[in-house]
């Protein structure tokens, strides 16, 4: 595979689908400063389609330059499934199933292109694919209540260790520390659904719309560079402002959520308690370990047709 400028990449892309059907859904997906989104933007502009964000934390809003969430005024095209609720609103990709196909069939109802872009992979997957979530993920309920509690009062070795009791195929597959998972687990088993079962699934690829994917895939020093060129952008564009804005705003505990790279680590610099260039650097390394990841999970879908850039 030889390496491509984005316009190039670009270009291949427009000459690609151009004769291809107009309710195919196109996905463009890849790790976090690879450049989807300037591409998705051009492509879109060329075959007048609209986009489709699948970026779980560009769902909400005031969260604009830490997710590189693309600005209004720079946008060619419409963009759905940004700003969809404040942070710390509870949000799920069974939430984002429901809000990216309601998109997705207004866009083919008024009769444009469809272009998904992000590097969310269960959200890519949650919309174009045909998963079922439990009813529970979509909204607060008792019995997440309730093993919330236990964990809080007894400890996540104890909630781990009365799912290991009950389903021990889904208990050998979390982590004790990740509470949020565990309680999720036993969310799945009052419904009928085993977590191990569905995970078992996330392996096999059924669609739900016609859809075409397309990668874009960067050698790693050369990644791992743009995501700290870009880390050193934000700054610039006024990221710890945001973060004391958010903060100020009462979002400060929705910010912590280990999901929340380019926020959370400012919080200790906000309170006197950290250097900044400590953060900065922070969140430049769990960036490159989330694109790592992000890689890792795109790679396992045989769908993908990879372009170098």
């Amino acid at each position: 595979m030889s390496a491509l400028s984005r316009q190039q990449v670009v270009d291949k892309l427009v000459s690609r689908l151009g004769g291809e059907p107009e309710d195919r859904v196109i996905a463009i997906v890849g790790a976090t400063g690879v450049g989807k989104s300037s591409v998705a933007d051009s492509v879109a502009r060329a075959l007048d389609a609209e986009i489709v964000s699948a970026d779980s934390m560009q769902v909400y809003r005031g969260m604009d330059i830490g997710t590189a969430k693309v600005a209004e005024a720079e946008r060619g095209v419409p963009y759905h499934c940004l700003d969809l609720v404040d942070p710390g609103q509870p949000y799920s990709a069974a939430l984002f199933q429901r809000d990216a196909r309601k998109a997705i069939e207004d866009i083919h109802a008024r009769g444009k292109r469809v272009i998904m872009c992000g590097g969310t992979g269960l959200y890519v997957r949650a919309a174009l694919d045909d998963m079922r979530f439990p009813a529970g993920e979509q909204v607060a309920n008792p019995v997440r209540e309730r093993y919330e509690r236990i964990a809080a009062e007894e400890g996540p070795e104890r909630l781990h260790a009365m799912l290991a009791e009950v389903d021990p195929d889904s208990a050998a597959l979390i982590h004790p520390n990740n509470v949020r998972r565990v309680v999720r687990a036993f969310e799945m088993l009052d419904e009928g659904v085993s977590y191990a079962e569905q995970n078992s699934g996330f392996d096999s690829f059924s669609p739900y719309y016609d859809s075409l994917y397309f990668g874009l895939v960067m050698d790693t020093d050369r990644l791992y560079a743009a995501i700290d060129r870009r880390v050193d952008a934000m700054m610039e564009a006024g990221l710890l402002d945001e973060v004391a804005g958010l903060v100020d705003r009462g979002f400060a505990d929705a910010i912590t959520s280990s999901q929340a790279i380019g926020y959370k680590e400012f919080l200790p610099v906000l309170a006197g308690e950290g250097s900044l260039e400590e953060a900065v650097e922070s969140v430049k390394r769990s960036t490159r370990r989330y694109s790592k990841r992000q890689r890792t999970w795109f790679k396992r879908d045989p769908r993908i047709e990879w372009f170098e850039v």
